[in-house]
């Protein structure tokens, strides 16, 4: 998710005054260092904590969160790489306006009941939209259901609301934070009609593979949480990663590959075209699409 600066307003943590030491005094001059070790240990602390209060404070009023989950969940690695952008007025007013009704951060603390936000409507989880574009085509072309859209991006979500705000769907809801504290801790078995992972991270150097989202590991989260039937949805232009997605789906025990030659599926007339679907088209790279039910 994306951190934020340090607030250049917030006063700095006072020096600690220096140690009175006596000269040639061995004994002095080890109570001095003892001192300033204490006290720049003490600043340390100080600093980490208002970072810390910082990062978990909105960016903007009643917005999201800039690290919802905070502190209480464990450290491991991500799928995401937070970056910092810059937010449009119309972004923020989007955010202002719209996020105390269509907004959630992903904090880990309770279950989201799914019929009461969506009204009842059959909800599928859409995990990284970017700006928006095509989970707000989506969500006016199929008004009859509830897309749960999850992304770090704070001018996307803002971007994102924007745009359904303007077409007048009111079945998308956007959540802020880490889509794995989400499928882990607040969401209800069997509670999801589908899941959509379009354009991940592909994460191309083989030391950053551990970074994709689509591992076994991952698949275990998401399998209890998808009705059966439900229809997992992967998307990506990056070859080698459109491999790994249908081995490690093929593997898995309970989602079954829908496509009759056990390969990649046509594309959907339901999903977009994606602004980064069209990047990597201009680049001359194939587009895979996987849909695998959860058995």
């Amino acid at each position: 998710m994306s951190e934020q600066p340090l607030n250049p307003t917030t006063a700095a943590a006072p020096e600690p005054e220096a140690a009175t030491t006596v000269t040639g005094s061995a004994t002095g001059s080890t109570a001095a260092d003892a001192t300033s070790a204490d006290g720049a240990a003490a600043l340390r602390a100080a600093s980490f904590e208002r970072a810390r209060r910082l990062r978990q404070e909105p960016r903007f009023p009643g917005g999201p969160a800039a690290d919802p989950a905070g502190s209480h969940h464990e450290r491991r690695i991500r799928s995401f790489q937070p970056r910092r952008s810059r937010v449009t007025t119309g972004q923020q007013d989007a955010l202002e306006r719209l996020w105390p009704k269509w907004g959630l951060d992903i904090d880990g603390k309770h279950v989201l009941d799914l019929d009461q936000l969506f009204d009842g409507l059959p909800v599928v989880l859409e995990i990284g939209f970017g700006m928006g574009e095509a989970t707000a085509q989506m969500a006016a072309d199929d008004p009859g259901t509830g897309i749960l859209a999850v992304d770090v991006h704070t001018p996307g979500q803002g971007n994102l609301l924007g745009l359904a705000d303007k077409a007048g769907s009111t079945n998308v809801r956007v959540a802020n934070g880490d889509a794995v504290i989400l499928l882990r801790e607040m969401l209800a078995p069997e509670s999801l009609d589908g899941l959509r992972v379009y354009f991940p991270d592909p994460w191309p150097k083989a030391r950053h593979h551990k970074r994709r989202l689509i591992q076994p590991e991952f698949l275990d989260l998401v399998a209890p949480v998808l009705k059966p039937g439900a229809i997992i949805h992967c998307a990506t232009d990056w070859e080698p990663y459109a491999e790994q997605m249908l081995e490690v789906l093929t593997a898995h025990p309970r989602f079954e590959n829908t496509a009759a030659d056990g390969g990649y599926a046509p594309r959907p007339a339901f999903r977009p075209l994606t602004r980064f679907e069209g990047q990597g088209l201009d680049k001359g790279h194939v587009v895979h699409d996987l849909l695998f039910a959860r058995i």
